[in-house]
């Protein structure tokens, strides 16, 4: 569920708070739903715990995450539109590396346009 680069220049904690808010995004993990602890989660992708409890504490601070001491790290309640303004964050980063790897705005807007067609033709 946690995937991350080791070779990624972003540093491993930003790349676990953001995997985190994708994740509330798809609807993988929603209000209350338990992470694993820090020390599992350092084990399981072979990181430093201190690097997981960096991720938690940034999340706790955005009020993504709360904590309850001795019960472990949960998912806050957090509303439609605050899902849709970190959807739209992740977007913005992502038409910023698109544009830095010389992708044209009208070659991102065909992109979009393309994407929302087969949206809406989805069953």
């Amino acid at each position: 569920m946690f995937d991350i680069d080791l070779q990624s220049r972003v540093p491993i904690y930003e790349q676990l708070y953001k995997k985190t808010i994708e994740l509330i995004i798809k609807g993988v993990l929603s209000e209350n739903d338990q992470l694993p602890s820090v020390r599992a989660l350092a084990k399981e992708l072979g990181v430093n715990p201190n690097t997981v409890a960096k991720a938690y504490q940034e999340l706790e601070r955005s009020k993504v995450i709360y904590s309850l001491s001795g019960r472990g790290s949960f998912i806050s309640r957090i509303s439609d539109m605050e899902i849709k303004e970190y959807a739209l964050i992740d977007f913005d980063e992502s038409v910023r590396e698109a544009l830095k790897a010389g992708v044209t705005p009208d070659e991102l807007k065909n992109r979009i346009d393309a994407v929302t067609e087969k949206e809406r033709s989805a069953p």
